[in-house]
């Protein structure tokens, strides 16, 4: 697929793999990575299955909802921001849909928010903190992953190592980053150097105001302009948009698997085609 970009054109490969298991080794993706790569490309890998990699799943139905989790998921995500913040704020149809139909699991989803990331991140109608709902089994969810920025300078040194290629790797998430001036920000718990983070819901209330630039990188394995950076990133965002087995929410992945969210095993999420990683190479 090629994708173009005011002056610049580039060339995407999307890097498909199984589904990468809890604990499994994220080395897939390098394997399945290496063969297509070339010296100057960037490899723009998701969040979700290096997380996945780590281990980093919660099981909600653990989780029981306090007070707190029952306002947060009943009156104020589905009813004010459903219903009233959502459309004066003008977020997107889809997400206030999703909000309006919030089923009761959302409690125990919010409480996993409070437990881990406080009210900061809880106050934000969706996608808090970057925890991922869609990607995952049963009940689980995926927290961000651990060093995102560690992980892409250790990709970067296995790719170089088994192949002698240079390459960029890059850690993105699919939350947005904001800019209002020359300022850039993300309601999201982490991101690279030049973009301020861990701003949670006013983060969010603030984005209102500015203007989207892309999706987040997390962590990039090498010194680089931070607007190509978001050039890159916005590419591989786009490849997977369009990919035929986009789980970009979890009513997508119910949508595509045809089962309740709640019931979706490995074995369900295994039988699918899944393309953790993009490379993205200038024409």
């Amino acid at each position: 697929m090629e994708y173009s970009e005011g002056e610049s054109s580039y060339r995407l490969i999307p890097v498909n793999t199984d589904y990468i298991k809890p604990g499994e080794s994220y080395d897939v993706i390098i394997g399945q990575a290496v063969s297509l790569l070339e010296d100057g490309d960037f490899l723009v890998i998701s969040e979700t299955p290096l997380a996945v990699s780590q281990g980093r799943l919660v099981d909600e139905a653990e989780f029981k909802p306090s007070i707190s989790a029952y306002f947060l998921a009943d009156i104020w995500s589905k009813y004010l921001w459903g219903y009233i913040l959502g459309p004066l704020l003008g977020i997107k149809k889809r997400t206030i849909e999703n909000l309006r139909k919030l089923p009761p699991e959302a409690r125990s989803h919010k409480e996993v928010i409070l437990h881990y990331y406080g009210w900061k991140h809880a106050l934000k109608p969706a996608s808090e903190a970057g925890v991922d709902l869609s990607n995952a089994p049963g009940t689980c969810v995926s927290l961000l992953p651990d060093d995102p920025q560690g992980l892409s300078e250790e990709i970067t040194r296995k790719i170089k190592h088994i192949s002698g290629k240079n390459v960029t790797v890059m850690v993105i998430d699919t939350d947005a980053t904001y800019r209002i001036g020359k300022t850039k920000f993300t309601s999201l718990p982490v991101s690279i150097k030049g973009i301020h983070n861990n701003w949670g819901v006013f983060g969010y209330l603030l984005g209102r105001l500015g203007q989207i630039i892309g999706p987040t990188p997390l962590g990039v394995s090498k010194v680089r302009n931070i607007d190509e950076i978001f050039q890159i990133a916005i590419a591989a965002e786009e490849y997977q948009e369009i990919h035929a087995n986009n789980m970009e929410t979890v009513y997508d992945m119910q949508k595509l698997l045809e089962g309740d969210v709640n019931n979706i095993t490995l074995d369900m999420l295994d039988s699918i085609t899944h393309t953790p990683a993009v490379i993205v190479r200038k024409a």
